[in-house]
This record gives C-alpha cells, structure tokens and sequence, in this order.
C-alpha cells in the first residue's frame, strides 16, 4: 500500500484535532483521532499507522519494529522519541548500578554475566533490547551447557539475566521478560563428596612427608610449605573455610587469649562475616607455630596471596600421596577440564556434615559456615560463644 493512501481530515465545527485515515491490517478503512492540531503532524502520524499496518499484514511487523514505529511517531509530534537501548547499552547500564548498590560479588557477578551474554550474541548484541527473544536465552543456556556447567551454575546464569530483563520491563523498555519462558535445568549433578576423619588423618600425613615443586621465592622452602600445607587442612576441617579465606588468614583474626578461643574474618566469596571457636587440634597446632612479628602477618606465609588454581593443584597432590582414591561427577566438553569429586571444598563439606550428623542445629551450623548479615562485625555474647565452642568441639581430633 502506498503512502499517499494515509491522509488526514478535520471537522472544525466539532473537533480541533486531525483524524488519521489508513488501511488497517485487515483492510479496513480506519478513522483515528491523532489528538494533534497541525495538520502535518497528524499527517507524520498517519503514513507511520499506515506504515505499521502493512506491515502487520505481510506478517514482518514485530515488537522491535513496533516500537521504532512509535518512536518515529514521538520524534515527528514532540521531538523525542521513546526511550531505547541496545542489549550492550544496557547491561552496562544495568551493572554499573549494581556496582553500586550491591555486595562487591553480586557486582562481579552480574559483570562476567554480561560479559558472557554479550560476547555470545555477538553482532546481535546491537540490537534493540526487545529483540531478545526466549530463544536468545535458551540457546545461551545450551552453549553454557556444552561447557560442561553445573545445572546449579547454569540456572543462576538465568536468574542473573533475568534480574537484568527485569529492571527493563519495570521502566517499560521490554513488554516482556525473555527469561521467564526458559524452564529451570533439573539438577541431576552429583554432589561432591567429604572427607572422613580417616581421610583428613591420611591428608595431614601426607602433606608433612610431601616434597613440594621449587617455588618461586626461594626463600619458602619445602619445609616451610610441608608446615602450612598440614596448618591450612586442619584450618579447612576444623573452621569449614574455603581455600582462598583459609590461606590467607592472618594472625589478626585470631583470639587465643579469652577464655573461649575463637577465629573472626570476612568471607570473600559472600562478604559475611564468620566467627568460629578454635577446636583444640587447631588450637595446639596454632601455637606450635614461630611467634609472628606483626598481627598482619599471615598464618601460613608460605600460602598467602598464591593464585587458588595453583593452591588446588598442590592441594591434588597431596589427596595423591595421601592415596585418596579420586573420581570424575563432571566432564567439561570443551575445555577438557572436569569436576572431581574430592577438593580442598569437601573439607568444609566434611565440617558441615559432621556437626549436622552430632546433632548440632541448623541455624547454629549456619553461623559456624558464614553469618547472615553481611560486613557487619556482631557482637557475640559468652553465652553465643559457648554455644559455637560446644558445637565444634564434637568434632573429631585429627
């Protein structure tokens, strides 16, 4: 249909405003006021109903192309049209105000998040954010999932998306969000598995009689590595710390003057803050240990600020000499990595399990494994510090 079949009428006896003639998708004659008194605005109006309409009946009208034929309509009538982003411009957008307004690791993961989607796209990542379809997502999810990632890491990939989407459909960017159609990936994934006390027993032997690659400071020997390597396991059974919090722990966070001898620090990976009482294994091996210079410096100097990945791979080898029998839950396709069963992470899994199989509660295991009121430094009462020295002391000594 031609664009001079679009025109424009007013009765001024009745009405100030132009009515906008066109040809809908069906091919009915339409009559619609514009709401507009100058008759070239009112016209701007009609070709872009016209436009629109055949459009919508050879079947390539779509929300993105909608939307662009609004704008067009705003810019001509109040010189602005609507508001639009492309997927890039948007997530930057998105993740600069989380950098803002959330914890540092929510920040960071809604910023790799971006990354990864926006690299996927590709090209695509130019187009108007409503050209995002469900596909879009699906598909990103499936390329996920030939990487070999968890159903557990792949469903917090949608979440982080949707989250994103959901900021657009509140300031009415999106009249939909495309996560919302994609189902959950049902989680089939083995767990990893824990270290017994027998385990940790044969991994504390191991690592004192392990001979270590040369690092590269020379003046960390392999002994100093053998000493801290048994420090860092007991810190992994007996506090539940991850890898990087336990390696890096200073003499600062320790309290082994009051009466219940307790460990404090900031959990990097959730930025909540963790109060453990000292198990006596770990006290007696804390204070076998050289008198530090500084409250500053590291409990395991030979460990501190090393990359985890290298941190594991030491970690693999002392499960190795300890003749800990290791086994694959998860391949990754691509990268020819896979996800094995036991890691420096099952001992935290092992303190967890432990203290749930001696009846410690639940809220107070929760405590013992990361507080839940982030970067705040809680006042324990002696009765709360009892309470967490009761609970660890059923562990086992190792």
């Amino acid at each position: 249909m031609l664009r001079g079949m679009a025109s424009v009428s007013k009765d001024s006896r009745w009405n100030r405003y132009w009515y906008a003639h066109f040809v809908d998708s069906l091919g009915r004659r339409r009559k619609k006021s514009t709401g507009l008194t100058s008759k070239a605005k009112a016209l701007e109006m009609a070709h872009a109903l016209q436009r629109a309409s055949n459009e919508a009946r050879r079947g390539v009208l779509t929300e993105v192309r909608a939307r662009d034929l609004l704008s067009e309509i705003l810019q001509s009538v109040n010189g602005e049209g609507l508001r639009s982003f492309t997927v890039r411009e948007w997530f930057d957008v998105v993740v600069k105000q989380k950098e803002k307004s959330r914890a540092s690791q929510t920040a960071k993961r809604h910023a790799q998040m971006s990354r990864e989607f926006i690299k996927f796209l590709g090209h695509r990542a130019s187009l108007n954010l409503a050209a995002i379809t469900p596909k879009d997502i699906l598909d990103f999810r499936n390329f996920r999932e030939s990487k070999g990632l968890a159903p557990a890491t792949l469903n917090l990939d949608i979440n982080v998306l949707s989250a994103v989407f959901n900021v657009a459909l509140r300031q009415g960017l999106i009249t939909a969000n495309p996560c919302v159609a994609v189902e959950k990936v049902k989680n089939r994934a083995q767990r990893k598995s824990t270290f017994t006390p027998e385990q940790v027993t044969a991994l504390l032997k191991a690592a004192q009689t392990i001979e270590f690659a040369t690092h590269r400071d020379a003046k960390l020997d392999s002994e100093a590595l053998r000493r801290d390597w048994r420090g860092l396991v007991l810190a992994g059974f007996y506090l539940g710390a991850r890898l990087h919090d336990a390696a890096n722990l200073q003499w600062a966070n320790l309290d082994l003057v009051s009466e219940i001898k307790t460990i404090r620090f900031v959990a990097g990976k959730t930025g909540r803050e963790i109060v453990t009482a000292i198990h006596p294994t770990l006290e007696d091996y804390l204070r076998k240990l050289p008198t530090a210079k500084s409250d500053d410096d590291f409990i395991f100097p030979s460990l501190a600020q090393r990359a985890t990945s290298l941190l594991s791979k030491e970690f693999a080898r002392i499960m190795d000499a300890a003749r800990i029998e290791q086994r694959t839950i998860r391949e990754r396709t691509e990268s020819g990595r896979s996800v094995s069963a036991y890691s420096f992470h099952s001992l935290r899994h092992g303190f967890s399990s432990l203290l749930a199989a001696s009846g410690v509660p639940e809220e107070l295991r929760m405590l013992l494994v990361g507080h839940s009121d982030r970067r705040t430094h809680q006042t324990y009462t002696h009765h709360q510090l009892s309470q967490l020295h009761q609970a660890v002391s059923v562990l086992p000594s190792v």
